[in-house]
């Protein structure tokens, strides 16, 4: 069975192209769960709902998480409650000069 690490160390391959730093560390996954089957739930949000990479994140998601042997079905929900704040942004990212 996977767990929410795994999925997390997956999810932090995927890159904003505009910001240049994973999707993790800008803190736009909401929320993961994993069923006993390995199907998978990602629920996450954009920095805008104007963001004009949102596709390409999403499908960045999709892909990677699909590509891990023996995951079970991918679901992926966008959402905008709450809203996107700097503060969701890690520490790491938040003081990187």
């Amino acid at each position: 069975m996977f767990s929410r690490k795994d999925i997390v160390g997956a999810l932090s391959m995927c890159q904003d192209p505009e910001l240049g730093a994973n999707i993790v560390d800008i803190g736009l996954i909401q929320g993961i769960s994993v069923s006993e089957n390995n199907d998978v739930k990602v629920t996450l949000t954009m920095t805008s709902a104007m963001c004009p990479v949102t596709s390409i994140i999403l499908a960045d998601v999709q892909l990677r998480l699909e590509a891990m042997p023996g995951i079970g079905k991918v679901d992926i929900d966008l959402v905008w409650d709450p809203m996107w704040t700097p503060e969701m942004m890690s520490d790491t990212l938040k003081y990187s000069s």
